[in-house]
């Protein structure tokens, strides 16, 4: 089957909601059987995030409670792009504002989307080196605290799995596998 056979086309668009971070669209679609079915699409700008080693060799990560899913997680810095931002000028921002740490080097990993089925955000990961203190800025609306942790550290709660969150695990998988951290 050709790529073009597999493409769905948009017959219609219904947005039911806007908000801040995302937009809500219910879409009606033409499958390739010409059979129409219904899409529902969470419109989000984009992200970025970064896995942070700092020159003693330990990542720097975050907790912060998600209350989508009522838990205190444990991340790496990210956030929402702004509007004409690049995804490396968010994760500096992101770095900073989450960590109070600058990075000084920065390294594009991978990007990937979150959650394909049903959301259009695609979250850009770099690795963040050459760490320098700088000024913790976070959003009025987030309660962050930072933590140093060795890779072993790191491997025994990915084990316990105890860090849930799926960016975080796919960064540090990443960093960890090509030696990085």
């Amino acid at each position: 089957m050709d790529y073009c056979e597999l493409q769905e086309k948009k017959v219609e668009s219904n947005t039911v909601y806007q908000g801040k971070i995302v937009n809500l669209h219910v879409d009606q679609v033409e499958l390739p059987s010409g059979n129409i079915r219904v899409r529902e699409v969470v419109e989000h700008p984009g992200s970025a995030g970064i896995i942070p080693i700092d020159n003693d060799g330990k990542v720097i990560l975050i907790r912060q409670f998600r209350y989508p899913v009522g838990e205190v997680l444990w991340e790496i810095p990210a956030g929402k792009l702004d509007p004409g931002e690049s995804p490396k000028d968010c994760a500096r921002r992101e770095l900073e504002e989450e960590t109070s740490y600058l990075a000084g080097r920065l390294e594009k990993i991978v990007s990937f989307y979150t959650s394909p089925g049903f959301s259009s955000e695609i979250l850009h990961l770099f690795l963040g080196m050459d760490l320098t203190p700088g000024t913790g800025r976070p959003d009025e609306d987030e309660n962050i605290k930072t933590y140093r942790l060795s890779r072993e550290a790191v491997e025994t709660l990915m084990e316990n799995g105890e860090i849930r969150d799926a960016k975080t695990l796919l960064a540090l998988v990443t960093v960890i596998s090509r030696g990085l951290f």
